[in-house]
């Protein structure tokens, strides 16, 4: 009988796991930090302040340089439904950024921010007058704006000040230049600037000249087009193995058809832009653009019309015209097109059922006997119906 030990063994000592601490600890924020790009020229004394936007005279933020000038921050994101964080790593001041917003400072023109309150006295009078640039400025909003605090830098001043020179009429009182806007001289300006842009981004080129100067398709043709290669032969000429002779051997290596298939469609549209008229199209929009980001709506409908009479958009005004007639007759077009392939496609229910109805009627009388079918053919005038014998009398 095998022995069996009455007590138990002794227990070994657990071996202690060795615990490794991060160097590095990232404290969690509730409000994530803003990542911002800005211009290497920027000099130390650049300074991010808060100034009312042109367009809307809500608070903003600029990034004013005294050397280089004045910056908005445009903010480059995401789509929500996409969740996106930023990584910063920087040695020991490591972080972790949860919002997915970018803010980019790129070059405003000063004209904009002082803008409004340029042409704010207007508003009541038909005359303008020469006011000097500090009985401007007091026109502009002055809660939560640091226009004051940029004002003491003399560069500062001295860059909005030229800029309002270039769009204000100027005559000169004692050592003080004053001010009065000129729609004229704005209106160049921004036409300028609309001139520069040049080619507009994909996304606008796309949506505000391709598809506002598109015209319908009339006709759409396709063609088949079949090269073919005719058979060659190949001769091929080798020197016969013989030290005396010095005749050769010639072989023939025939060369099969080749057949190479293209398809080519051929749009046919109602009419075509032109490159000007691509151009004005193109300029308008910039215009336009301009317009709904940093002038006020008031002003920027007084400034479209300013412009109509700046540039001679008399071409493209006809094309438009013109295309929307096309698109009106195509519409139409495409509503009686509807309408009669309706009627065909209910004439063609009606089709079905009427033959579906007949071949049912078909495989009915299939389906009956001989005699069944004689006895249809019995002629019965005059006749009882066997339903009279069973009849009350």
């Amino acid at each position: 009988m095998a022995r069996t030990r009455s007590t138990k063994t002794a227990e070994t000592p657990a071996e202690p796991t060795s615990t490794t601490t991060s160097k590095i600890s990232l404290t969690r924020s509730e409000n994530p930090s803003k990542i911002f790009i800005l211009p290497s020229k920027a000099t130390p004394d650049a300074r991010i302040v808060t100034l009312p936007n042109p367009r809307h005279a809500r608070p903003a933020r600029y990034l004013v340089c005294p050397e280089t000038g004045i910056y908005e921050f445009t903010k480059i994101a995401a789509p929500k439904t996409t969740p996106r964080s930023w990584l910063i790593e920087n040695g020991d001041n490591a972080d972790i950024s949860m919002g997915q917003e970018l803010y980019m400072a790129t070059l405003i023109d000063p004209v904009f921010l002082v803008l409004p309150a340029l042409t704010e006295q207007t508003k009541g009078s038909e005359k303008r007058l020469f006011l000097s640039s500090d009985d401007h400025f007091d026109h502009l909003p002055e809660e939560s704006s640091h226009l004051s605090e940029i004002l003491r830098c003399e560069k500062t001043r001295k860059l909005i000040e030229s800029r309002m020179g270039v769009v204000c009429d100027t005559v000169e009182a004692g050592d003080e230049t004053m001010f009065r806007i000129n729609n004229e001289k704005l209106v160049n300006v921004i036409l300028e600037k609309a001139r520069r842009m040049g080619q507009l981004p994909a996304s606008m080129e796309e949506k505000f000249v391709k598809k506002a100067l598109e015209a319908p398709v009339l006709a759409q043709k396709r063609e088949l087009k079949t090269e073919s290669s005719q058979p060659t032969t190949k001769t091929v000429e080798t020197p016969a193995d013989s030290t005396d002779s010095q005749s050769t051997t010639t072989d023939t290596q025939p060369s099969t058809a080749t057949s190479l298939t293209t398809i080519t469609d051929d749009v046919v549209t109602a009419i075509q832009a032109s490159t000007e008229v691509t151009g004005l199209q193109r300029l308008r929009v910039a215009f336009s653009f301009i317009c709904s980001s940093y002038i006020a709506p008031s002003l920027a409908t007084e400034l479209q019309a300013g412009v109509e009479k700046a540039v001679d958009f008399s071409l493209l005004d006809d094309y438009l015209s013109t295309l929307a007639k096309f698109r009106a007759e195509a519409m139409a077009s495409h509503s009686m097109d509807y309408s009669r392939k309706r009627d065909r496609d209910e004439e063609e229910d009606e089709a079905r059922v009427k033959k579906r109805k007949a071949e049912e009627e078909k495989k009915k009388r299939s389906l009956e006997s001989r005699g069944v079918r004689d006895l249809k053919k019995v002629n019965t005038k005059g006749m009882k119906k066997m339903s009279d014998f069973f009849k009350k009398k």
